[in-house]
C-alpha cells in the first residue's frame, strides 16, 4: 500500500494528459487551417453573398431590377488607434475592420488580423442597425438604403451621425462614436415631422453569414457567448442549431435588464451592450440555415431590440437607448476596464478561463505583471514557478524528506515484503510499524504531484486562452510560447531539410519536450524506487510517456515543466544531503521493528 496511492496519483494525472493531449495535437493544424481560410478571405474576388434576415420582421434587402446592377454603396472611414476600417452606408453596417495591433502570424510582415468583413466577401461577419415599422405603415431603412454621413472620418473625439429621410415626415438618424480602443458606441434617434404618430421598434444585430472555423478544443468556448440576467450563457454554434431546429432559428431568447452578448473567438470578441444598464432588452441567438451562391451554409446572429414598440408623436424625436459595440481583441486589462468602468457586468468573462477562474485569473495577472516589467513572458514564467516553489516550500519539504526516508528504508521494507511473502496482512502490519517508529507518511509522496496538476492546469488555461500571450517570445527559437516548440528530433532539428508533420502529426518531437523528458528522469532517480517490479516498470517508463505527451503542448507549458522539476531536482537533493548530515553515524537500515524468527537468525561459526 506504500506506492499505490503515490502510483494512483500519477494514473490520474496521466490520464487527464492524455486527455489533453487528444484534443491538443491537432492545434497546429488547426491553427495553419484557420490562417490558410484568413488568407483566402482577403485575396478571393467579391461575390454575391445571401441576403440577411432581419430581427423580429426587419426588413430584408430589396433585389434591384434585372439588367440594372447598383454601383457599390459609399463608405465611411473609420480611424482608430487600435482599429482601422470602414461603415457601409448601404445598409448602415460596420463590416470593415482590422485590429492595428495584431498580426495573423508571428511575421510582422503578414496580414492584419481581419475581425469585420463586408457581405460581397466570403466570409461576412458584421454588426447592423435598423427599424422595424411596428405600426405596418411607416417607411423604415433596408439593407439596401444609402445613408447620408456627416462629421467626416469616425475618430475618438470625432463623432459622426448617419441620416436618411424617408420622404414622409420621418428623419432617422445613427450616432456613431469610437473611444481608443475597441468600444463603439451607436444611438439610434427618430425625428417625426409629419401630421400622425409612427410606431416603430429599434433594432441592432451581429450577423455572421457563414460558419467560422474553430479551434475545437473541449477547454475552450467559441460561439454565442454573453451575461444575461446575471449568468453567463455560452452556447457553441452545433448546439445553436440544434436548439435553433426546435424553435423555428431561434436558439435562445431572453428579455433582461443590461448585460451584452455576441460572438467569441479564440482571441476576438464582438459584443452588443446597453449604456443603459437598467434599460430592459429583449436579446435572441439565432441560428437560420439559407441556400446561397456558395450552397447551403448556416447563418448565425445576436440581436437586440426593445421589449415593445416606440411611439413617436408628431413633432417629437425618440431615441433608442443607445448600444455599444465591442468589435476587438479580448485584452483581459481592457475588459476589466470596461466592467468596472462602464458598468458591464463580468465583461472578463469573454476570456475563457473556465471553471478553475479563482486560479486562471490570479495567474495571469501575476504572469502578465511579471511579463511586462520583464520585458519577456517566458522568464515570467520561470520566475513565477519558482514563487510557487517558495510558496510550497514547507509543504514540498515535508513530502520530500519523506521520501528520502522511504529510499533509505527501501533495503528492509524489501525484507519485509519476503520474509512475509505468504501473509500480506502481517507485511502490511509491520510495514505500518516501521512508518510509525520512522516518523513515514508514505501517501506524503503524492503531494508535489497533487499540488502540480492544479497549477499545471491553470497556467495551461493562461497560455491557451489568453491573448496577451499569443505570439509571445522566448529565447533562441522559441517565438510563440502558446504555440508548439517548432523544433523536430525527426529532422534532426532542421539539418535535413524535411517536415515529419507530413506524414503524420505524432512525429514530432521538439528539443524542450526532451529537455523535459531528462529533467524528468534526473527527477525519477532521486525518489524511492518502488519494490513491486511492475510498479517500477511504470515509474521508469514515465519520463518517455511524458515526453510524447507535452510534445504539441504550448511551449511556455513544456518550459514550465522543465524548470519545474529542475528546481524538484535541487529541493529534493538539498534535503536528501542535509538529511544524511543531520543523521551523523547512524546507519543507513534502522533495526528491525520487530525481533526476526529464530530461523532467520544467522548460523554461528
Amino acid at each position: 500500500m506504500d506506492n499505490k496511492r503515490l502510483l494512483a496519483a500519477i494514473a490520474i494525472s496521466i490520464g487527464i494528459l492524455l486527455t489533453f493531449e487528444l484534443f491538443n495535437r491537432p492545434a497546429r493544424e488547426a491553427q495553419l487551417a484557420q490562417q490558410r481560410q484568413q488568407a483566402e478571405q482577403v485575396q478571393q474576388s467579391q461575390q454575391a453573398a445571401p441576403r440577411p434576415v432581419g430581427p423580429l420582421g426587419a426588413p430584408t434587402d430589396a433585389s434591384p431590377a434585372a439588367g440594372t446592377p447598383r454601383a457599390p454603396g459609399a463608405r465611411l472611414p473609420v480611424d482608430g488607434p487600435k482599429v482601422q476600417g470602414t461603415i457601409s452606408l448601404r445598409g448602415a453596417r460596420l463590416d470593415d475592420l482590422v485590429l492595428r495591433d495584431y498580426h495573423e502570424t508571428v511575421d510582422r510582415a503578414s496580414p492584419l488580423v481581419r475581425l469585420l468583413a463586408p457581405r460581397e466577401g466570403a466570409a461576412p461577419y458584421y454588426a447592423q442597425w435598423g427599424w422595424t415599422a411596428a405600426d405596418g405603415r411607416t417607411p423604415v431603412p433596408g439593407n439596401d438604403t444609402d445613408w447620408q454621413a456627416e462629421g467626416g472620418r469616425l475618430a475618438p473625439g470625432n463623432p459622426v451621425t448617419l441620416r436618411w429621410d424617408n420622404g414622409q415626415g420621418q428623419v432617422f438618424e445613427i450616432g456613431f462614436a469610437l473611444d481608443e480602443n475597441y468600444m463603439f458606441t451607436a444611438e439610434q434617434r427618430v425625428r417625426n415631422t409629419g401630421a400622425e404618430a409612427v410606431q416603430l421598434l429599434p433594432w441592432a444585430r451581429i450577423r455572421r453569414e457563414s460558419t467560422p472555423p474553430t479551434q475545437g478544443f473541449y477547454i475552450l468556448h467559441e460561439g454565442f457567448v454573453g451575461v444575461l440576467d446575471g449568468r453567463l450563457r455560452e452556447m457553441s454554434f452545433s448546439s445553436a442549431k440544434d436548439e435553433a431546429g426546435k424553435r423555428a432559428g431561434t436558439a435562445f431568447d431572453l428579455e433582461a435588464p443590461g448585460g451584452w452578448s455576441g460572438f467569441t473567438d479564440k482571441y476576438w470578441l464582438t459584443a452588443l451592450a446597453p449604456v443603459d444598464q437598467s434599460a430592459r432588452y429583449r436579446v435572441s441567438y439565432r441560428a437560420v440555415p439559407e441556400t446561397g451562391p456558395r450552397g447551403q451554409e448556416d447563418r448565425w446572429q445576436v440581436d437586440y431590440t426593445l421589449p415593445a414598440p416606440v411611439e413617436v408623436a408628431p413633432g417629437a424625436t425618440a431615441a433608442r437607448q443607445a448600444l455599444r459595440l465591442f468589435a476587438g481583441a479580448k485584452e483581459v486589462h481592457l475588459l476589466d476596464a470596461y466592467r468596472d468602468r462602464l458598468g458591464i457586468p463580468d465583461f472578463d468573462k469573454a476570456v475563457d478561463f473556465g471553471w478553475f477562474y479563482f486560479l486562471t485569473k490570479p495567474f495571469f495577472h501575476v504572469l502578465h505583471f511579471l511579463g511586462v516589467n520583464l520585458h519577456n513572458f517566458g522568464v515570467a514564467i520561470l520566475v513565477f514557478t519558482l514563487g510557487l516553489k517558495i510558496l510550497f516550500f514547507p509543504l514540498a519539504n515535508k513530502a520530500y524528506k519523506s521520501m528520502s526516508r522511504m529510499k533509505v528504508l527501501g533495503p528492509k521494507m524489501q525484507e519485509i515484503r519476503e520474509r512475509h511473502k505468504d501473509d500480506p496482512a502481517k507485511a502490511q502490519a509491520e510495514m505500518m510499524a516501521l512508518y510509525r517508529t520512522e516518523k513515514i507518511n508514505p501517501a506524503s509522496g503524492c503531494l508535489p504531484i497533487l499540488i502540480q496538476i492544479p497549477v499545471f492546469f491553470a497556467l495551461y488555461k493562461v497560455l491557451f486562452v489568453t491573448i496577451e500571450m499569443r505570439h509571445a517570445p522566448f529565447f533562441g527559437w522559441i517565438h510563440d510560447l502558446s504555440a508548439p516548440d517548432p523544433t523536430n528530433l525527426f529532422n534532426l532539428f532542421g539539418l535535413i531539410p524535411w517536415d515529419p508533420m507530413t506524414l503524420t502529426h505524432y512525429l514530432h518531437m521538439p528539443a524542450w519536450a526532451l529537455i523535459m523528458g531528462v529533467t524528468m528522469y534526473l527527477q525519477q532517480k532521486l525518489n524511492p524506487q518502488p519494490p513491486d517490479p511492475i510498479q517500477a516498470k511504470i515509474f521508469q517508463w514515465m519520463p518517455v510517456i511524458f515526453t510524447f505527451m507535452l510534445a504539441s503542448f504550448p511551449a511556455g507549458l513544456v518550459i514550465y515543466w522543465s524548470w519545474n522539476n529542475l528546481l524538484s531536482i535541487g529541493q529534493q537533493w538539498y534535503i536528501m544531503h542535509m538529511d544524511a548530515k543531520r543523521g551523523g553515524a547512524r546507519p543507513a537500515v534502522p533495526a528491525p521493528v520487530a525481533p526476526p524468527p529464530a530461523a532467520a537468525k544467522p548460523k554461528k561459526g
